[in-house]
């Protein structure tokens, strides 16, 4: 990816460095409502990859019963605006390039055919963190890895899990990072357009098995969204006229992608897969929506409502 000159977005705070402060007493005080939007491997290093597999509602859950052992941990407001080391640099260029796709898609009004009619883009805020930080979802924590928090609007991530993708999944590679970044912000994009609150409806009226299913379609939505973005980027230029996408890159999303497909996982961590349970999709599908994203560009294609063939 080349980013030096592509535009850093201040949609950014920076936790890294906090310890978070306690909260309340008991499990009950880190369990909020559960509201909805939302990488061999062994022990902990699987649990955490399957809470950031996770889906929203479980994942709110799981933070505040994870979080300190009590109850949520309070956090002091990071310092905002774009970081100036290498990590906080990159993730605050990837952000303002998701920015830039998301605003044009608005703008032209691509969103109406999920029947959101505005013109105009909210962003959502890209927290860092190391170690656990507070959310109005309860408590992150490092092992829960990546999440967005429709309580608050924000997406968080502990830095600390790249470096897990590398060694543990083996999906390395600055363009498989910035998937991972812009399929959050597709959750992002879920919750604002009313995408997610149609899909927990539908929850709300099926079985586990039915709800499960509609999950997979809503993770292989953002998937395609930000294959969506990728499509975006790889017509960029840089000043130079140079092509934003490098050689290589589409290939370290799609790594990316076959590493984190339910049943993969659940191979790696089980020995065996249990379709019914899939809530993510299997490796397959998310290569496919997310290439598909990436061949179309458009965010009208990634419709996992309205298809048959996932």
């Amino acid at each position: 990816m080349r980013l030096d000159d592509q535009r850093r977005s201040d949609n950014v705070e920076d936790r890294r460095g906090q310890r978070g402060g306690g909260g309340g007493g008991g499990m009950g005080g880190g369990i909020i409502s559960l509201i909805g939007s939302r990488f061999g491997i062994g022990g902990l290093i699987v649990v955490g990859l399957l809470f950031f597999l996770a889906p929203a509602p479980v994942k709110q859950m799981l933070l505040g019963l994870i979080g300190g052992g009590g109850g949520a941990v309070t956090s002091e407001p990071g310092k905002a605006g774009a970081p100036a080391d290498q990590t906080g640099d990159f993730m605050s260029a990837v952000l303002g390039s998701t920015e830039d796709f998301w605003k044009q898609e608005f703008a032209r009004g691509a969103m109406a055919h999920y029947g959101f009619q505005s013109r105009e883009y909210a962003p959502t805020r890209l927290v860092l963190f190391d170690g656990q930080t507070g959310t109005r979802c309860g408590t992150g924590t490092a092992a829960i890895g990546p999440f967005y928090c429709p309580a608050d609007l924000q997406v968080y991530i502990d830095t600390s899990f790249f470096k897990t993708m590398r060694d543990k999944l083996g999906a390395s590679g600055d363009f498989a990072e910035a998937y991972v970044i812009a399929h959050e912000v597709g959750h992002h994009v879920q919750t604002i357009t009313g995408i997610s609150e149609t899909i927990q409806r539908m929850k709300a009226r099926g079985n586990e098995r039915e709800s499960n299913a509609l999950q997979v379609r809503m993770e292989l939505q953002a998937d395609c969204f930000a294959g969506a973005w990728g499509k975006y980027f790889s017509e960029q230029r840089t000043a130079a006229g140079q092509p934003r996408l490098e050689a290589g890159d589409f290939e370290e999303a799609m790594t990316a992608a076959n590493a984190i497909g339910d049943d993969t996982l659940q191979r790696q961590s089980r020995g065996y897969v249990q379709p019914d349970s899939f809530q993510h999709g299997t490796s397959e599908q998310r290569k496919r929506w997310f290439q598909l994203g990436f061949t179309t560009g458009d965010p009208a294609a990634c419709d996992t409502l309205s298809t048959n063939n996932l």
